[in-house]
């Protein structure tokens, strides 16, 4: 499968916005960045929040719209230092053929290393500036180093509470726009429950959306997969020291984020376990949730999480 096949078949890229009108955002950071094309300026540019939220998204629709040549680096599969001094480097030497300013995408570039080359890339976007920009995206900013930050405009994806439901609204309306074109039947109330599971990750949706159409349509069937999470079950496991099943419980859950887990067994340790023991179980869901971004394997990580719980806290 080419490339541009890949594209088609994957509904996320298929259906990639390729404007600024086109991007589900918050009105303010929608604003900012439209009048960042109708100035036909573009500044470099720090964008962060969580998975999902459009910061890749938004960084291809500025360029498409103020037609820039550009390429997109993924700094977790390709972040080294020889990347800068090859690929980077040739691109940005050289003037664009509309003699327009080129740009460089850096996707994830919190994973690209701090001490070699964050610091690099420093020096790039000063000794490029007359000829290219760079745009920067990332889920946690503070492992970006404060030279690239003071060198960037940031933005950072955050959601207003009040525009929470029209935006979900208008994710409702992308969605239904998506099944209609690919012919799959749904229920536009098992489209709400999904999208109010995954929220603000739309990426998360249309891919969760495209593996339960291979049924051809999306019905209630799908609701005991798209559930909330049941962390009763998990302090019960936890509190009679039931490893089997608490190992059970992780596996069937992985399919949620990461972040999501964890946050549901904060949200439910104040039912099970004792007062004294809150503080340490806080101090190892951060640690564990912290570790979540780099492991390779999501389900040793969170059964090791829970039997660290499991041995150090008192239950009720």
């Amino acid at each position: 499968m080419t490339m541009t096949e890949l594209k088609e078949f994957i509904w996320c890229e298929k259906y990639r916005p390729r404007s600024i009108e086109e991007c589900i955002l918050p009105s303010g950071i929608k604003t900012t960045f439209q009048k960042m094309v109708d100035s036909g300026e573009l500044q470099n540019l720090l964008l962060s929040g969580g998975a999902g939220c459009g910061k890749t998204t938004i960084a291809k629709a500025l360029c498409n719209e103020l037609e820039t040549d550009y390429i997109m680096i993924n700094c977790s599969e390709d972040g080294n230092i020889d990347t800068l001094r090859t690929k980077i480097r040739n691109f940005a030497s050289t003037v664009s053929i509309t003699g327009a300013k080129k740009v460089v995408i850096l996707d994830e570039f919190d994973y690209s290393n701090a001490q070699s080359t964050q610091p690099a890339l420093r020096g790039f976007i000063e000794e490029f500036s007359e000829n290219c920009r760079f745009i920067l995206t990332c889920n946690f900013k503070n492992r970006i180093i404060e030279p690239i930050h003071s060198r960037c405009t940031c933005i950072t994806f955050t959601i207003p509470k009040k525009e929470k439901p029209a935006l979900a609204l208008k994710m409702l309306g992308r969605v239904k726009y998506i099944l209609d074109n690919e012919g799959v039947l749904y229920e536009e109330e098992v489209l709400a429950e999904l999208i109010n599971k995954h929220f603000p990750d739309f990426r998360r949706t249309i891919n969760e959306l495209q593996r339960y159409s291979i049924a051809g349509t999306i019905d209630v069937g799908i609701l005991t997969t798209i559930g909330d999470i049941n962390v009763k079950d998990l302090i019960r496991y936890m509190k009679n020291k039931d490893f089997t099943n608490a190992r059970k419980w992780a596996v069937e859950n992985l399919d949620n984020a990461p972040t999501e887990l964890f946050r549901k067994i904060y949200d439910g340790l104040y039912e099970g376990v004792t007062s004294p023991s809150i503080p340490q179980a806080i101090l190892v869901l951060a640690e564990y949730q912290y570790k979540s971004a780099f492991v390779a394997d999501q389900e040793i990580n969170l059964v090791a999480c829970i039997v660290e719980l499991m041995i150090g806290c008192e239950y009720k």
